[in-house]
């Protein structure tokens, strides 16, 4: 006859029992990290948090402890196998995705910087600003262009974020120069509703041309597409081509990720649809940065079925990323050369945008030394296109 006081076998499985929950706590601790760092999906993270702490729960304190061990040992398995599974196929996905860099590193492009990665003038400007700077601020694809400027005609002492020196990217900027809180946004040109929305506080947009830029679209290195016709592309992003066999590549549902509205790239694609109405976008597949489209496609890891679309320079220039691959348009490449000639069918101006009633004449002398040699040379250094 077993005389072991009751509470003694209770204490001994209350101590089994944190024992247990410890035991498991650790030993599931590195795959819930590999979970983290390779995106285990919820349902594997639920497992590992509830099935098996509840498994020891009933081998300790219930009959049957052979059979629920067994049940506990497939379970914490299958966990580690779908943990394995889903590892591998992260590094697969991987190997199929475009991953470019983030966003652009303004701390690269910052001016007065020795490291900057802004191109300068190789003889002082003939523009130095003084008193009352112009509020500036740009797009992400023309950050390093403004920073650029500031760095050749403004003092010094300006810094990023200071007042004068802004960056808050083509959704933002335009909502700052719309209620007259800067002077001068650098980007492409605005949508209707940036437009409308600056009219509802009395703001008119006043639009110079400082450059030019190719509209592009990129697939992934391995879509065997090279080119695309401009009705091809409008077919596309309205929906009626659904599928890359139907262009030629292989039998493929397309992917075609959008930007979100009032984006600079997302405006400059309804300007090139023209009358075709854009297809609506799943919400993964819409991305609200200035990264441009290729960002999306790293965002939510496409595969090579995926079709984007942003500037030329941002994507050759900052973002620079083997994986992906710009089409030729109607069998014209977007080069510069194409782009001075006209014979690339989808090229933007670079804007610099004020507003009507402006009455810092710092704006106007910045305008014109942008529009001045010097100014062009930097734009053309850069990456762009001048106007000249």
């Amino acid at each position: 006859m077993d005389k072991t006081k009751p509470w003694v076998k209770i204490a001994v499985k209350i101590v089994l029992t944190l024992a247990a929950a410890g035991i498991s706590y650790f030993s599931l601790l590195g795959i819930l990290i590999f979970s983290m760092m390779s995106e285990l999906n919820s349902i594997i993270m639920g497992a590992a948090f509830f099935i098996v702490p509840v498994l020891l729960f009933f081998l300790i304190w219930f009959p049957g402890k052979k059979k629920l061990f067994v049940i506990w040992g497939i379970v914490s398995a299958l966990i580690i196998l779908a943990a394995i599974i889903n590892a591998v196929w992260v590094q697969y996905d991987k190997s199929i995705t475009v991953n470019p860099t983030p966003n652009i590193n303004v701390n690269e492009y910052l001016p007065f910087e020795e490291d900057s990665k802004i191109v300068t003038l190789d003889r002082e400007a003939s523009l130095e600003l003084s008193g009352r700077l112009p509020r500036i601020d740009g797009a992400a694809a023309v950050f390093p262009v403004y920073s650029a400027f500031v760095n050749a005609t403004y003092p010094e002492t300006t810094k990023l974020y200071d007042g004068y020196f802004e960056y808050n990217n083509t959704v933002g900027g335009y909502k700052l120069l719309g209620e007259r809180q800067t002077d001068i946004f650098f980007g492409a040109y605005p949508s209707e509703e940036q437009i409308e929305e600056a009219k509802y506080h009395g703001t008119e947009f006043v639009y110079t041309p400082i450059g030019y830029d190719a509209f592009v679209f990129f697939v992934h290195k391995d879509n065997p597409i090279d080119n695309l016709t401009s009705e091809q592309i409008r077919a596309i992003y309205s929906g009626e081509i659904t599928n890359w066999s139907e262009v030629g590549g292989k039998n493929e549902k397309i992917a075609a990720y959008q930007r979100n509205e009032g984006s600079g790239s997302q405006s400059m694609l309804k300007r090139f649809m023209g009358e075709k109405e854009i297809m609506e976008a799943p919400t993964e597949m819409v991305n609200d940065l200035m990264s441009g489209i290729v960002e999306q496609v790293s965002d939510y890891r496409s595969k090579s079925n995926s079709i984007g679309f942003s500037f030329r320079y941002y994507l050759e220039g900052i973002i620079r990323n083997p994986d992906i691959k710009i089409l030729s348009i109607d069998g014209i490449a977007p080069t510069v050369e194409n782009i001075k000639n006209g014979t690339y069918p989808i090229t933007g101006p670079l804007y610099a945008v004020t507003y009507e009633g402006n009455n810092n004449e710092n704006v106007e002398k910045l305008l014109e030394w942008v529009l001045s040699e010097e100014g062009q040379e930097i734009i053309e250094k850069t990456g762009y296109v001048g106007i000249n």
